[in-house]
This record gives structure tokens, sequence and C-alpha cells, in this order.
């Protein structure tokens, strides 16, 4: 009796540890502009959303944030980097940012500028990053759409964090997949983003 008794305690005990653990989580901090912020659809859709879901389905202790905000650029996002990470304190960063730069036409040398600050910043704070690339389309010219695809990769490499080269993969040439803008991804396009996302940032959740 008296055993069977310790071992119920100590089920209870390891169930309530165990809980405890989960229920501390991490944060992924999202930092994007439009793509992630789920312009144009319901925010329920948008694949911010739909990694979080993926990962309470994988019972890993994180939760993420998302503070991406439409319209931002790498400006934008160099200037609230340091409020947000103050205010999350994440274990992983992913940037998504540059897109509007791009089509803008701004600086790639300040774009770079930005992002390479971000990253700093980040991993400073003692986060992984994960950068995610765009692409620019053909009419940007052949110079200036090379350029901007090699930023991301280079600041990659050279900080060693994650990549992913190109946020729509898979799906960047299918009309149908996009809003009547022809550039925010439909509410359908968003698992496929979300499955390009994952197998690079699952890692990064340790």
């Amino acid at each position: 009796m008296r055993l069977s008794l310790l071992r119920l305690l100590f089920f209870v005990f390891s169930l309530a540890a165990s809980s405890s653990a989960f229920a501390a989580t991490k944060t992924v901090l999202i930092m994007g502009d439009s793509l992630s912020a789920g312009y144009g659809i319901a925010q329920q859709s948008a694949w911010p959303v739909i990694i979080g879901q993926r990962i309470t389905q994988a019972k890993i202790p994180y939760a993420v944030a998302n503070a991406s905000i439409s319209g931002e650029t790498t400006a934008g996002g160099r200037s609230r980097i340091d409020a947000e990470l103050a205010r999350h304190k994440p274990a992983v960063v992913v940037i998504e940012l540059g897109a509007n730069d791009g089509l803008r036409g701004l600086s790639l040398k300040q774009m770079r500028d930005n992002l390479d600050m971000m990253v700093k910043a980040s991993q400073k704070a003692g986060a992984r990053v994960m950068l995610i690339g765009m692409q620019m389309p053909p009419n940007f010219g052949q110079s200036y759409t090379q350029k901007f695809r090699d930023t991301f990769s280079d600041l990659a490499k050279e900080h060693k964090t994650a990549l992913l080269p190109f946020l729509m993969e898979g799906f960047a040439e299918k009309r149908e997949l996009f809003q009547a803008d022809g550039i925010h991804p439909t509410a359908e396009a968003q698992k496929t983003i979300a499955d390009n996302v994952w197998p690079v940032l699952r890692p990064l959740l340790k």
C-alpha cells in the first residue's frame, strides 16, 4: 500500500514537473513585413500562425511572437529591433525584410547595413538567427536582382546564420496563389510558405 502511494506521488510530481517545463516557453521573434504580417488575409491563416501551430503539435516549448508590420523596410526593422529584443527576449529571431527596399529601389548597401545590424543585435542578445531572402522581378535589371539576392546569402555566410534563400520558393510563378496586387500571397499559399520555413527553423528550436 505504501509502495503504491509512493509510486502515485512520484507520478504526480513527474507530471507536474513535465508540464512546468513545457510551460516555460522560449520565444521565436519574427521581424518581417506584409509577407509575414498576413496582409489581405485572415490573421489566423498567416504563415507565422501555422508555424506556431506546428511548434505546439511537436510539443516544442516555444511560442511565436510576430512583430511584422506591413510596409516595413530594413530601416524600420533596424529602428525597432532593440525594443523588440528587450520586450520578447527571444531565443530565435527570424528576419524577413528587404522586399520593400527592393521594390522601392533603395540602396542595397543600406539594406545590407540594416540587416547586418539586426543580425548582430540579435546575436549579441543571445538569439540564434534565421534570415529569409527575397528575389526581385527581372525588370529591375540583372545586376540589381543578382546583388539583391546575394545580400542575404552573403550575410548568412558572414554571420553563420540559418538561411532560407527565397520565401516564395515553389510557387512564385503561380499567379493564382497571389492576391489581386500580384505581390502578396493568398491564404492558400501560406501553408507552402510554412513548408519552406519549417525545415530551416526547426533545427534552431533547441
